[in-house]
């Protein structure tokens, strides 16, 4: 059986169906592939056969370097807005899509590279990456996906065998990434930009069709795609929320239409609760703060209704009213969906007040506790002792008053409070990739050991389970005042 038909049975609907969307491209050559990180539990879901994909033959094609039947690759097009202001072409400066695969579940999932050299939408970058950053993106997609919240995944890192120049020369590695599609708000900016209502409506329709074919029923398709995504992406954003993620990025080009979170540049995961904390070197006036992050989403999907207009309705007036109504459900949206999982978090029932809900963030934030370790160490106190979460309080007496209403929503039974606490355990991780030991990992693996990276790997991918001799990746790193940095890595 020959490489091809062992592994891939690529499409490219993409390509058939978007002309005008993309570039036909290929990948940078490789001088030396090695492979650092293959997710076989991935590679399983997409039916490939994990050790013929880590054979020299594999991991050629997961580098780029050989193009099997099936695949064209192509750097997609669009437009964006990047830390509010709009360019009107982005595109895959240093990726490409390799072609679409259907799972083992018949779900249809894009193959696509990272890092493997510059296209004709490089805006001066050599389009290269280096391998930190890439195994950063490995490691946030796999406790993502963990976490139970939508996320592109990593299938593998492969080292290029050359060095890329950055402040210094880092060893150079591809990603090869997999999500439900790489259509974004940008995608859509693009097209109404560049191809007119013929171009939009063949995306729109691809997009419907790809992700929410009954939207093909309605009896206007692109406004009812418009509100899937919008209830989507509500969505995702409260699960970001409830386990302190800051995507750091949050530009339209990487708002996705299916509601995954993609593109792990400068992300990283909050300690202590603070709604204005930044990490990324670049976002200098705190755009995409961790409180922030909600009205962002609302403001790109602004963006979204602002592209799809002239599909909505031929008459202007018309369409900006009909998505207008849509984007005024967001916030209904995202606080049902926000109020749900705290609910769960905090083991009460239907019954609790939405007032107590909606100052739980606040109450946190005055008190700074750690943000993962609160929520978590709440099952102790449902279980009758109190100390584990009183503790992260400074100032105690302030859990106490916040505690004596929290009980009152707690169920009265002690049967029905143990299994309360058994589910908090099952939606409150343990184990998030805390700054410090994803930095460590990193570092560990750009001088060329990877074990640490293996390790922390194995950690995130059970949050909720836990176990012995993982104590330190439970805690936050000591502090000595200095701000933690992230970076794009470009």
């Amino acid at each position: 059986m020959s490489l091809d038909t062992a592994l891939f049975t690529f499409d490219d609907r993409y390509a058939r169906e978007l002309t005008g969307l993309y570039e036909p491209w290929q990948a940078a050559p490789a001088p030396a592939p090695a492979l650092l990180a293959l997710n076989r539990g991935l590679a399983a879901e997409l039916g490939i056969d994990p050790d013929a994909l880590a054979s020299p033959e594999g991991v050629a094609v997961l580098v780029g370097n050989t193009v099997v039947e099936g695949s064209r690759p192509i750097a997609l097009a669009y437009a964006g807005h990047q830390f509010g202001n709009y360019s009107p072409r982005l595109g895959d400066g240093r990726a490409l899509l390799l072609g679409e695969l259907v799972d083992a579940d018949g779900r249809r999932r894009d193959l696509h590279l990272k890092g493997s050299g510059r296209t004709r939408f490089s805006r001066g970058g050599d389009g290269k990456a280096a391998v930190g950053p890439m195994l950063r993106e490995y490691v946030i997609g796999e406790a993502m996906h963990a976490l139970g919240i939508p996320t592109t995944r990593a299938l593998a890192v492969v080292a290029t065998g050359e060095r890329v120049e950055r402040e210094t020369m880092l060893p150079g590695a591809v990603l090869a990434r997999v999500a439900s599609s790489h259509l974004r708000v940008g995608s859509f900016q693009y097209a109404a930009a560049t191809g007119g209502v013929e171009l939009l409506r063949r995306l729109t329709d691809h997009a419907i069709a790809r992700h929410h074919p009954p939207a093909a029923e309605a009896d206007n398709p692109a406004l009812e795609l418009y509100r899937f995504v919008v209830d989507a992406q509500a969505r995702l954003v409260a699960q970001w929320m409830h386990v302190g993620f800051i995507h750091g990025v949050m530009n339209t080009d990487n708002t996705t239409i299916s509601g995954e979170t993609i593109d792990y540049g400068p992300c990283a995961f909050m300690d202590a609760v603070d709604l204005g904390t930044v990490f990324s070197s670049i976002d200098h006036g705190g755009r995409y703060a961790y409180g922030n992050q909600p009205a962002i989403l609302q403001w790109n999907l602004a963006r979204l209704a602002e592209a799809l207009l002239p599909v909505i309705d031929t008459d202007g007036e018309r369409a900006v009213a009909a998505a207008s109504e849509v984007l005024r459900t967001f916030v209904d949206r995202y606080m049902d969906a926000w109020r749900e999982i705290l609910r769960r978090k905090l083991g009460v029932g239907s019954t609790v007040d939405e007032a107590f809900l909606d100052e739980v963030p606040g109450r946190l934030a005055e008190a700074g506790v750690d943000h993962t370790l609160f929520f978590r160490r709440l099952s102790s106190a449902v279980r009758g002792d109190e100390g584990p979460v009183r503790n992260l309080f400074v100032d105690v007496t302030a859990f106490d008053r916040w505690a004596e209403a929290w009980r009152t929503f707690l169920p009265a039974d002690p049967a029905a409070r143990a299994t309360a606490a058994d589910d908090m355990d099952r939606v409150n991780p343990l184990y998030v990739p805390r700054n410090h030991k994803v930095e460590e990992a990193l570092e560990a693996a750009t001088s060329g050991d990877l074990a640490p990276f293996h390790a922390l790997v194995a950690v995130v991918s059970q949050p909720f389970d836990e176990r012995p001799g993982l104590e330190a990746h439970a805690v936050p790193a000591p502090t000595d005042g200095a701000p933690y940095r992230t970076f794009c890595g470009t």
